[in-house]
């Protein structure tokens, strides 16, 4: 099963398991985030939304907030002794797809436990 979700002005199609960059949203790493704007709801008998799918959220776990590359806008008019420099990065949410829902249905998968770090080879051997 897919979806196509609109979130910050662009389109995704995701399954589950998908892990995206959208633009930033609210949410603490770890917690899970519903997504509300569903087009289309794909599978065996798909369903398009006329705009959205009523009922249909995506869930999905907050993995991380980052900044995006770094985007210079450089104007120069020749001959005029004029130019200007502006740059910006975007704020971004890193996101990982858990579960898609139909028919109003609330998340029943929670986020993610976080892995224990391994110990060293050194302490290990001891």
């Amino acid at each position: 099963m897919f979806a196509v979700i609109k979130t910050g002005g662009r389109q995704y199609r995701v399954v589950p398991e998908d892990v995206l960059e959208v633009g930033k949203l609210d949410g603490d790493v770890g917690s899970i985030v519903q997504l509300g704007e569903v087009l289309v709801l794909g599978g065996d008998t798909p369903v398009l939304g006329a705009p959205t799918v009523a009922g249909a959220t995506v869930a999905a776990e907050v993995l991380d907030h980052k900044r995006g590359p770094k985007v210079i806008a450089f104007k120069k008019r020749r001959r005029k002794h004029s130019k200007r420099k502006r740059g910006y990065r975007d704020e971004i949410t890193v996101l990982r797809i858990t579960e898609i829902l139909a028919d109003g249905k609330k998340p029943s998968v929670g986020p993610r436990a976080k892995r224990a770090k391994a110990a060293p080879a050194a302490e290990a051997a001891e």
